[in-house]
């Protein structure tokens, strides 16, 4: 399946426990007439409040393996053993269809592989940690981790900020308010007056 007039594409990625999900809703808020959030598939099972269609696409293994044989993502990835996450082209063409530029909150590796699909028309922002120290107590604070989740998390947050600089820009989240505003300011200047 091929993408028919692709549009443009806002990605925004980070270590978990970086802040991105607060600043992809804080974007979503400000400019909801020409943003919206690209829902991701996965093949967990919701969470909390968590509801089909509007958080993620809750699939079960075999039928994201069936959509990987079909070429029905633009990327996926299996992030933690037997869980799998994906953006569906569908989805991306769901937004175009309506004028809204997707903003897509995914993993690093996943965002490294739509930015080599659509190199003209991407903003890749990377959002950092100030330390991971400053991670680990996040995460810790969370209080959703097992000791050995939080390590596994650490371990790939290290990993993941050796490609930071494979992205368009870098914001380090020391400060909520002011990492919001600095995506702002690349978003407006991205988008324009779309």
């Amino acid at each position: 399946m091929t993408l028919v007039n692709p549009g443009k594409i806002i990605i925004l990625t980070a270590p978990s426990g970086a802040g991105k999900t607060s600043i992809t809703r804080h974007l979503l808020g400000k400019y909801p007439d020409k943003l919206a959030f690209s829902i991701s598939a996965a093949t967990r099972q919701p969470r909390g409040t968590e509801k089909n269609g509007v958080d993620y696409y809750f699939m079960s293994e075999e039928d994201f393996t069936y959509k990987i044989q079909h070429e029905a993502f633009v990327e996926w990835e299996m992030v933690y053993e037997g869980k799998y996450y994906g953006t569906l082209k569908s989805e991306l063409e769901r937004l175009w269809a309506v004028g809204k530029v997707p903003l897509l909150d995914i993993d690093v590796k996943g965002a490294i592989h739509v930015q080599q699909q659509f190199p003209d028309t991407t903003l890749s922002l990377f959002i950092e940690p100030p330390s991971i120290d400053e991670l680990h107590r996040r995460l810790t604070g969370r209080g959703t981790e097992s000791p050995e989740s939080l390590q596994a998390r650490v371990s790939k947050a290290e990993y993941e900020l050796s490609f930071k600089h494979s992205f368009h820009q870098v914001i380090v989240n020391e400060n909520l308010g002011k990492a919001c505003e600095e995506a702002e300011a690349a978003v407006l200047k991205f988008i324009g007056s779309e």
